[in-house]
Parts: C-alpha cells; structure tokens; sequence
C-alpha cells in the first residue's frame, strides 16, 4: 500500500477516540500520522524489515493503548496513536504486494517480515501493488473519512496527502519504467 493509505488507515483508526475525547485530537492525529509513515524509513536498509513489526507490534500498541489510558496525557495519547499506526502499517503491508519496484509481476514471495517467527510473510495481494487503482481507492475513501473527524490543520494535509495518493496511482507504472 501506498505511504499515504497507511497514514489514512492510522487517522480512521485513532478517529473514535478523537471523538470521544476531543481535547486529545491533535496529538492523536499528529501519532497516527507519523507512524503511519514511520516503518517505511527502513527503504534506506532492509525494506519491510528491519522497521516493520507485524506480529510484535501488536502487543506494543496495547501495551501503549493501555498507558495512555492510565496516564491520559497527550504525549502518551500521541505515542499510543504512533505506535498503533505504526503496527497497522506493517500488519497490512501482508494484504498486499512484496516490496520490489514493479510488484505486479509477482516476483516476490516476501511482504513484510515476522521478528517473532524469524520468517517471511507472503504476500496476500489483495491490493495488487502500492498505487494500484483499489489501493487509491482505499486511500480517497479514507482520507475523506478522516475529514469527518479531524479539521484545522489537518484538513490541508488530507487534502494533499488525497492529491499525492492520486498522481501516484496514475504514474505507478511509469515509475517502475523510469527508474
């Protein structure tokens, strides 16, 4: 999936306890968003590896769930909503293709990896490639979503991170060829 769809997915997730607890929607926003993003900085080492945490992030993200609960600060409230996103990144980096430039071709039998089995997750494809049609699809859906419950400052960021999911779908192939 597309950077930007993971960020989307981190916003619709943090989004009830926005509502719920309003005061709090900033540093939640500011969570999901960065770690929405945060596992794919591993592209300058092991992709998918060495910052992606599929299975272990789960047990982190409760762990931090829990802490914001008890503490209910907004620094814990942000780094629950980061570790949250973070884990939702990697977990769902297995629905769709492995990490190579062109993934449509299905070269690849690795889509993010297990630390706590020491193995590879194959990929499921169900979103076919990073900027395929239903992966932008997903992203607009999301995004839009989002608006419902985040506004202010994150309203342009949406409304960018929506363009950007768009040119990237458009031109996906062509990156491939490029590069």
């Amino acid at each position: 999936m597309m950077a930007t769809t993971h960020v989307f997915v981190a916003l619709v997730a943090v989004a009830p306890f926005a509502v719920v607890a309003p005061e709090f929607a900033l540093p939640l926003s500011i969570g999901a968003v960065l770690g929405g993003l945060a596992p794919d900085f591993d592209v300058l080492f092991d992709h998918r590896r060495t910052l992606h945490f599929p299975v272990a992030g789960f047990p982190s993200a409760l762990v931090a769930g829990a802490i914001a609960l008890e503490i209910r600060s907004p620094t814990a409230v942000g780094l629950a909503a980061f570790v949250l996103g973070a884990w939702l990144h990697a977990g769902s980096d297995a629905i769709g293709a492995g990490p190579e430039l062109d993934p449509w071709n299905n070269s690849s039998d690795r889509a993010v990896y297990d630390h706590v089995r020491g193995r590879w997750i194959r990929p499921r494809r169900w979103i076919r490639y990073d900027g395929a049609p239903e992966d932008a699809g997903l992203a607009v859906s999301l995004g839009v979503a989002s608006l419902f419950v985040f506004d202010g400052w994150m309203t342009p960021v949406v409304l960018v991170g929506v363009a950007i999911s768009l040119c990237y779908a458009l031109f996906r192939r062509r990156i491939a060829e490029w590069a």
